[in-house]
């Protein structure tokens, strides 16, 4: 497995996690486009945020193999990232439309 790999998966998970999020509330859901640009870029600002705590993918193979708990660690921070990402959007799209009136 490669960083750039890991990389993308982790961008994937963000995706699956705004678009999961989307689902369940479907109050906050953008559409899949909106959804899945919300997951990508979720995803990315925490996994950079957090990427000092370990979760970066250099981490993840720094020992020459895959170190499974950190790689579930980032998957799941990923989707949360992107959980948030559309509730952060929408929280932003309210303030921003309530302005114009």
């Amino acid at each position: 497995m490669t960083h750039t790999l890991i990389s993308l998966l982790s961008i994937l998970m963000g995706i699956i996690g705004a678009n999961g999020a989307g689902y369940f509330f479907k109050k906050y859901s953008f559409g899949l486009t909106g959804n899945t640009i919300a997951g990508v870029f979720g995803s990315i600002l925490l996994i950079k945020t957090f990427g000092r705590f370990g979760l970066d993918p250099k981490f993840i193979l720094q020992t020459g193999t895959v170190d499974y708990l950190l790689l579930i660690s980032n998957f799941l921070v990923a989707v949360l990232g992107g959980a948030i990402a559309l509730l952060v959007i929408f929280k932003l799209k309210n303030i921003l439309n309530r302005k114009k009136k």
